[in-house]
């Protein structure tokens, strides 16, 4: 049993919140009905990557067996044979889909499956091609936010879907910089993964440094749109931005430091990220209820 929670790498579920920006930014979390609709995605979309986990641990044993941490994983360890693991892979993909038709709407238990199919075809060999397995991996969480906003019946802006990718994008070459530095030589990273033998350390670097400045640049984009009036001051967030750029800058210089072994190690162990998020989250949630809290102020003081 310890095995196969270990095979979920339930440690990576941090990464599903990515549902909850829709339902956030749409103020749909203040309803029940809605919050339990966006917690329902939450969980499939859990199980559906942990599927993904097996199934990819299953394929790829081998060569997790040479690297410095991934060799202790059940499959590449020998706990749990592949075979075991691919089925309880499907398994747990069934169980996602089936809590999906019954607890979420149409459209969002149709991206759960579309990113399924995503996944499955990062498996099988767009993870093998340079570039495009991080764009496949950033594409993944766009169906999640996007799934999220579908299932309490949220906006799916244009700048959800644009924010959520150049983001992701960044933090997907960011985790390629911190596999690459596992391994002393390109030799070695090659013999673990095909792709990790074309990355070099200077191109990595300049492909998060890129797509640094591009989500950078997306996000104050977003702020300063005047088209898109959503039922908050976003413009307001702007003023957010050293925080937004202190964040993306400390991250990218975590991941070139070499000393930490993927994105999900630094926001759970890194304190000044950790406290950048933390900090922003409660600035955005200020301005995000901004309009709640005049009101109130409003009616409560005395005329």
């Amino acid at each position: 049993m310890q095995a196969y929670l270990q095979l979920m790498r339930i440690r990576e579920w941090i990464k599903n919140l990515v549902v909850f920006a829709g339902p956030v930014l749409g103020f749909k979390l203040f309803d029940l009905q809605s919050a339990w609709q966006a917690a329902a995605c939450f969980l499939t979309f859990c199980l559906m990557s942990s599927s993904s986990y097996a199934i990819n641990d299953a394929t790829d044993y081998q060569a997790d067996a040479l690297h410095p941490h991934k060799r202790t994983r059940p499959v590449a360890r020998g706990a749990i044979q592949p075979v075991a693991a691919t089925v309880f892979g499907l398994a747990l993909a069934a169980l996602a889909t089936g809590l999906g038709i019954v607890l979420l709407p149409l459209q969002a238990t149709l991206l759960l499956a579309a990113y399924f199919v995503l996944i499955l075809g990062y498996s099988s060999g767009f993870k093998r091609r340079i570039i495009l397995d991080v764009i496949i991996i950033a594409v993944g969480f766009v169906l999640r936010a996007w799934a999220g906003a579908e299932a309490v019946g949220a906006e799916t802006s244009p700048w959800l879907i644009s924010c959520t990718f150049t983001l992701c994008l960044f933090l997907g070459f960011g985790k390629r910089r911190c596999e690459l530095s596992a391994f002393s030589n390109a030799q070695q990273a090659g013999e673990h993964r095909a792709t990790l033998a074309r990355y070099t350390p200077e191109l990595l670097n300049n492909l998060t440094s890129v797509s640094a400045g591009i989500a950078v640049v997306t996000f104050l984009l977003y702020t300063m749109d005047t088209s898109h009036r959503p039922p908050f001051p976003k413009e307001h967030l702007l003023y957010t931005l050293p925080l937004v750029v202190y964040g993306v800058f400390r991250y990218a210089f975590l991941v070139q430091s070499g000393r930490h072994t993927g994105p999900t190690e630094i926001f759970l162990k890194d304190r000044p990220l950790v406290g950048t998020i933390l900090l922003w989250g409660l600035v955005a949630a200020g301005v995000v209820l901004e309009n709640h809290w005049i009101g109130w102020v409003r009616g409560a003081w005395p005329t």
